[in-house]
Formats: structure tokens, sequence, C-alpha cells
């Protein structure tokens, strides 16, 4: 997609990254750049257009919704970065409010602009996506934490799906074999089973291999 003469509106602008992707777009053409952010970046370019706008607030969302006429690209930067153990319910709360939630809450309140420009969605998130954070953190505690990735099972849930599947009982046997046998994820069954090879040398596990070393150094130093 060719930024240029492109509706564009970016979340969490305020700072960092949001404020960087309001300066490439206009560096790349667009024709309008709608900057949201709970507290409203000022910008000299008449192509921007502030918004107050907190993704966890439904109003205004709606409120935006009734400003934009038109939107080629929802770039959904808005985060946050609190820092907690996992311990902490609603720090976790916090963060799906914002990161799950928020972003969800966009995209479907300018979908009908974006189908209608044949637009599109980018949402900004983070390595650290991709990589158990739970495991690596209560390793030092002597916690394991595995993984179950099941494929479909024969069970109500997946009754009326015409395709093989594995039975109750053959998962709940792999499931504990692959907890006596030390295994962070377990494939039970052999659709599963077949990605299992490529997912242990894959740069996913190798990046979370990674961050465990990172933690683990961290909690050496304090």
């Amino acid at each position: 997609m060719n930024i240029t003469g492109k509706t564009i509106l970016i979340t969490g602008t305020n700072r960092g990254l949001g404020k960087a992707l309001v300066e490439e777009a206009l560096r790349r053409g667009a024709k309008q750049v709608y900057a949201g952010a709970r507290v409203p970046m000022e910008h000299s370019d008449k192509r921007v257009t502030p918004l107050t706008l907190d993704i966890t607030n439904a109003a205004q969302i709606q409120e935006v919704v009734e400003k934009v006429k038109s939107l080629d690209i929802l770039i959904n930067n808005a985060s946050i970065a609190l820092s907690d153990d996992l311990s902490d319910r609603t720090a976790i709360e916090q963060h799906l409010a914002v990161i799950f939630f928020g972003t969800y809450d966009m995209t479907q309140a300018f979908l009908p602009l974006l189908t209608r420009s044949r637009g599109a969605i980018v949402n900004v998130l983070s390595l650290a996506a991709l990589a158990a954070s739970l495991r690596a953190l209560l390793a030092g505690q002597g916690v394991g934490v595995y993984a179950v990735l099941p494929g479909p099972i024969d069970t109500e849930m997946s009754r009326s799906l015409d395709i093989p599947k594995a039975s109750p009982e053959s998962v709940a046997q792999a499931l504990f074999d692959g907890v006596e046998k030390g295994e962070e994820e377990i494939f039970p069954d052999p659709m599963s089973e077949s990605l299992a090879e490529s997912w242990r040398s894959g740069a996913v596990k190798e990046l979370e291999r990674q961050n465990a070393t990172l933690v683990a150094a961290g909690e050496g130093k304090s």
C-alpha cells in the first residue's frame, strides 16, 4: 500500500513510537493523520488532527468514529507496560484492557470505514508476545510451566467437525507423559506432533530461551 494520499489513524501518539509514526506518515505524503492519545499532541502540520482518545473508553472511541469520515489505515499502536511479576491481577487486567480489548474495540469500530476503502489494519505488537514469560519468571522458584497444544479432540466441543480427532484418553495420557519427561510444550496427538520439531528448533523457542537467560541474570543481580 502506498502511503501517499492516504488517511491514517494512529493511537498512542503523544510520545515514543506513536509520535514517530505520525512524522513518518507525513514524510511519506499522507493526506491526513488522525493522532489519538489520552493527552492529544500539538502539531504545526495542518494535516494532523489531534484526538482525545483513550482506547479503553468506549465513549471516546465512538466520538472519534463520528469525527473520522473516511479511513485507509488504522495503526493500533497504543500500549502499556507496567512492571510486575505476573502476581498482580490488577496490572494484568490493565494490560489486557489496553493491548487486547482496546485494540479489539478500535478494530471493530473502524472496520466499516476500512472495508469501504479496502484499507489496512496495522497492529504494533512486540517480540515479547511470542515467548512465554510466566515460565521464565517462575523458574527461579522451582516451578515448571507446561503448555499443552492439542489438535482437535473428540469431545462435545468439536463434535460438529468432520475431521480426524484424538481421543480424550490419548491426550490425557500424552499430557502426563510430557510432564514426566519435562517437555515444556506438549504436543499430544498426531496432528500437533507434526509441528513439534519445527517449534522446538525454531526462532520463537530460541527467543524464549534468551528471555529466560535475561530473567535469570536479573535475578542474580537483585
